[in-house]
């Protein structure tokens, strides 16, 4: 493509003409594509970069003074958003990192937790009735208020607090008496 013909696009481009922003898009989209590339970038990254890339190119069309420069205005443009890119990936910390342990359970880990799951639950079944709806909603539903818990467990509200005390003292001696503290 000539200067004058690719003047001629961007002065159309300029004026509206979304077939020359075909053009312009379609003959120098494989530029910014590399360009972006060249950085390492996922494909999503890349298209972002791209997209970015046409973005401020429309915000500056109007600026541009020799029309045959704009695939290097293309490729300095789509440099720095690649770069801006590069570097927010810098700053960004995974999860995993913040907290060595998160998310990385042992085979070991989930089978103790497993058991002292089971030996739990085996103790809240032998607990007395009241004791054992109590505990169940406890550990089921921990965000109702003491007059929510009264309400389904049909007892005064009064109540709930020397219940639940005498329910976990009472699941706590249990464990205990099987060999597990409560540290």
């Amino acid at each position: 493509m000539t200067e004058s013909e690719l003047g001629e696009l961007i002065a159309r481009a300029l004026d509206g003409d979304q077939g020359a922003w075909r053009v312009l898009v379609s003959g120098l989209s494989a530029l910014v594509s590399m360009v972006a590339r060249a950085h390492r970038l996922g494909e999503a990254d890349v298209r972002d970069v791209c997209q970015n890339t046409w973005y401020t190119l429309t915000q500056h069309l109007a600026d541009l003074r020799e029309p045959a420069r704009l695939a290097g205005w293309l490729s300095t443009t789509a440099r720095r958003q690649a770069l801006r890119v590069v570097t927010a990936r810098r700053r960004e910390v995974p999860a995993d990192d913040l907290d060595p342990g998160a998310g990385a359970t042992s085979p070991e880990a989930t089978v103790l937790a497993a058991e002292r799951d089971r030996v739990l639950w085996q103790a809240v079944a032998r607990l007395p009735q009241p004791h054992r709806d109590l505990v169940r909603l406890l550990a089921g539903e921990p965000h109702l208020t003491h007059a929510q818990l009264a309400a389904r467990l049909g007892i005064p509200p009064g109540s709930i607090g020397p219940l639940r005390r005498r329910a976990l003292d009472r699941l706590r001696r249990a464990l205990t008496a099987q060999g597990f503290d409560h540290a």
